[in-house]
C-alpha cells in the first residue's frame, strides 16, 4: 500500500529544492570563467551594443558554433538590467528553475507525488545545476526548453488539450535555436521507445504532428533568415577552413550529425564511455542511485519481454538511453553535452531511491548505501577544507570557521533527523549544499583572481585607465577582459605605434621584445587557465611553473 505524502513532508522536499535554487545564486559571486561563459556573454553584450539580433558576431568575426537564443535572451536582460554578469546569467538560471518544475510535472504525470518531488530534488541538489547555473553556457537553457517539451507533450498524449500540444512546439522551437536538432532529437528519442514498449502504435500517425511541426518551422524562421544572410548569400566568406559555407546546412546538419558522419572538423574525446565517466562526478550524490535504477529498469523490461503497461512510462529510461548512445557515438564529445537528459536521470533515480527508502523491496541496502555515501561525502569533505586552507594563503579564517560551523550543524541535523525524511537523502543533499556553498565563497573566489582578465579588469577601474588608450600586444586577449570593461581592446602588430600614454596589455615573450627604458610597468600578474585545474598549479610552491606571466604597460 503507498502511504500519501503529508504536508510536513512535502514542505521538507520544496524547502530543499528551493535552498538549492538560492545557493545557485552564490555562485553569481564568481566572475565567469574562460572560455565558453565569457565568450558567449561577450556576444549578447556585442549584439545588444550593435542591435544586430540576426546574425552573430564574436570580437567582429562572423560566429556560426551556437543558435542565437542564448544570446538573444541574455541580450534582452542585459538592456533591462545593464551589462554584468548577473543579467548573462538570469536567464539561464530561469530555465534551471523551469527544468526543477517541469521535471516535477513531467513525473506527476506517472507516479506519486513523493516521487515527483524526489525527482524534482534530485535533480536541483545534483553537482551538474550547481556548476550550469554559474559557469553558464548553452545547456541550461536547452534542458529547460526540452523537459518544458517533453511534459507538454506528455501531458497532450494523456488530456489531448491543444494547449499543451502548442506550448512543447514552442519549447522544442526554443531548443532549436538553443543548441540545434538536438532539442527535438531527445524529444523523439524519449516517445518513440515509451511508445513501442506500450505496443501504442497509433500514436506514430496522428495528423496534429503536422501542426507541432508548423509551429516549430514558423518559429525557426527569424534564425533561418539571419543564417541565410550571413553565409548562404556570401560564398566567399571562410568558416573552419572551408569556402561557401552554408549555415543553413552547417546548423541543421554538419554541426550535429556531421560530428558522427565525419563531416564535422571537430574531433575530441570520442570514447563511448566519456560521458558517462563525466556523470560520475556530474550527477552527485545520486549517481549511485541512478545507475541502479537504469539497471533495475533494464532487466525488469527483459522480463516483461520488451513490453510495458499502458499506466506505465517508458519516457525517461528509453530517452536517457538513446540519447546517450546517439552523444557517444559522436567524434566530438564535452561533459556538458549529456546536461540535457538530466531531468529524466533524476527521475530514474528518485523512483529507484523511493522503492529503497519507502518499499521493503531493498529496505536492507539502506544502511550500507548510507555508510558508502558518507564515506564518500566525508572524504569530499577533508578535499574541500583542503582546498580553503592550503593553495591560497593566508586562510581566511571567517570562511574557515564557517565552514566547520556549518559542517557540525549538518551532522546535528542528520543525525537528530530534524528534517523528518529519509537520513539517506539528508545526508547526500546537506552535503552537497554544503560543498558548493564553500567553493563558492572559499576557493572560486582565490583562483579566479588567476583569470588575466578579473585582474586586469579590476586594475583597469581601480587607476582609471582611459580604455580607448589600452591596446593589446602578442597575447590572446581574454572575451570577459572586453566584457567586464565593456569595451572592445584594439591589438597591435607593433609596439612602437603606441604613443606617449598609451597603455598595453602583454605577455612575458611579448615584454621580452620591447624595449625596457621605454614603458613604465604599471602591474604584472601571473595568469591561469583556471577550468582545467592541475596539482601542481594548487601547490604554492610549484605554482609558478604553471602560470603565464603578464604585464600592464604605460608608455614614456
Amino acid at each position: 500500500m503507498i502511504n500519501p505524502i503529508d504536508k510536513k513532508e512535502s514542505a521538507v522536499y520544496i524547502s530543499l529544492i528551493l535552498i538549492c535554487i538560492s545557493v545557485y545564486l552564490l555562485g553569481w559571486l564568481i566572475p565567469l570563467m574562460e572560455i565558453d561563459a565569457a565568450q558567449y556573454a561577450n556576444i549578447s553584450r556585442e549584439m545588444l551594443l550593435h542591435k544586430n539580433f540576426l546574425q552573430l558576431f564574436d570580437c567582429g568575426q562572423d560566429y556560426l558554433d551556437k543558435p542565437p537564443m542564448l544570446f538573444w535572451l541574455s541580450a534582452a536582460s542585459m538592456h533591462l538590467f545593464g551589462i554584468n554578469d548577473i543579467a548573462y546569467r538570469l536567464p539561464s538560471f530561469l530555465f534551471a528553475v523551469v527544468s526543477i518544475y517541469s521535471t516535477y510535472r513531467l513525473a506527476l504525470i506517472f507516479y506519486a507525488e513523493r516521487i515527483a518531488l524526489l525527482s524534482a530534488l534530485v535533480l536541483a541538489s545534483c553537482q551538474a545545476m550547481f556548476l550550469i547555473t554559474h559557469d553558464v553556457r548553452t545547456d541550461t537553457m536547452l534542458m529547460g526548453w526540452v523537459i518544458l517539451g517533453i511534459w507538454q507533450l506528455a501531458e497532450w498524449f494523456k488530456w489531448e488539450k491543444w494547449k499543451n500540444l502548442v506550448i512543447a512546439g514552442i519549447a522544442i522551437a526554443g531548443g532549436l535555436m538553443t543548441k540545434g536538432p538536438i532539442a527535438l532529437m531527445v524529444l523523439v528519442f524519449a516517445f518513440v521507445p515509451h511508445f513501442l514498449m506500450q505496443r501504442s502504435f497509433r500514436q506514430f500517425f496522428r495528423w496534429q504532428y503536422i501542426v507541432f511541426l508548423a509551429i516549430i518551422s514558423v518559429l525557426l524562421v527569424p534564425m533561418c533568415i539571419g543564417l541565410y544572410r550571413q553565409y548562404d548569400l556570401h560564398p566567399e566568406k571562410i568558416m573552419y577552413g572551408q569556402k561557401a559555407i552554408s549555415g543553413l546546412r552547417f546548423y541543421f546538419w554538419t554541426q550535429s550529425f556531421g560530428r558522427i558522419t565525419g563531416e564535422s572538423t571537430w574531433h575530441e574525446n570520442d570514447s563511448f564511455f566519456f560521458l558517462f565517466q563525466n556523470m560520475l562526478w556530474g550527477f552527485l550524490p545520486w549517481i549511485v542511485f541512478f545507475v541502479a535504477g537504469l539497471a533495475t529498469d533494464c532487466i525488469q523490461l527483459v522480463k516483461n519481454k520488451f513490453r510495458i503497461g499502458i499506466e506505465r512510462e517508458w519516457i525517461s529510461t528509453g530517452g536517457f538511453l538513446v540519447t546517450y548512445c546517439a552523444l557517444a557515438t559522436s567524434r566530438a564529445q564535452l561533459p556538458h553535452y549529456i546536461y540535457v537528459v538530466f531531468p529524466l536521470i533524476a527521475i530514474i533515480s528518485a523512483r529507484w531511491l523511493y522503492n529503497l527508502l519507502y518499499t521493503d523491496r531493498y529496505r536492507r541496502l539502506i544502511k550500507p548505501f548510507f555508510i558508502f555515501h558518507g564515506f564518500i561525502f566525508l572524504s569530499m569533505s577533508a578535499i574541500l577544507f583542503s582546498l580553503i586552507i592550503f593553495p591560497f594563503p593566508p586562510v581566511n579564517k571567517i570562511i574557515l570557521v564557517s565552514a566547520i560551523i556549518v559542517f557540525t550543524t549538518g551532522i546535528v541535523v542528520l543525525v537528530k533527523k530534524w528534517l523528518i525524511i529519509s537520513s539517506l537523502v539528508t545526508l547526500a543533499v546537506l552535503f552537497i549544499l554544503f560543498i558548493n556553498i564553500f567553493l563558492d565563497i572559499g576557493f572560486y573566489p582565490d583562483l579566479l583572481q588567476y583569470q588575466m582578465s578579473v585582474k586586469v579588469s579590476s586594475i583597469i577601474n581601480e587607476e582609471h585607465l582611459d580604455k580607448d588608450r589600452i591596446f593589446i600586444y602578442r597575447i590572446n586577449e581574454e572575451r570577459s577582459l572586453d566584457f567586464y570593461s565593456n569595451h572592445f581592446f584594439k591589438h597591435v602588430v607593433n609596439a612602437d605605434s603606441l604613443s606617449r600614454d598609451d597603455y598595453m596589455l602583454t605577455n612575458k615573450e611579448g615584454f621580452d621584445l620591447l624595449k625596457k627604458n621605454a614603458y613604465k610597468i604599471i602591474f604584472q600578474g601571473e595568469g591561469f587557465h583556471v577550468s582545467t585545474l592541475t596539482l601542481p598549479f594548487l601547490n604554492p610552491a610549484t605554482r609558478k611553473n604553471e602560470t603565464q606571466p603578464y604585464f600592464i604597460l604605460q608608455r614614456l
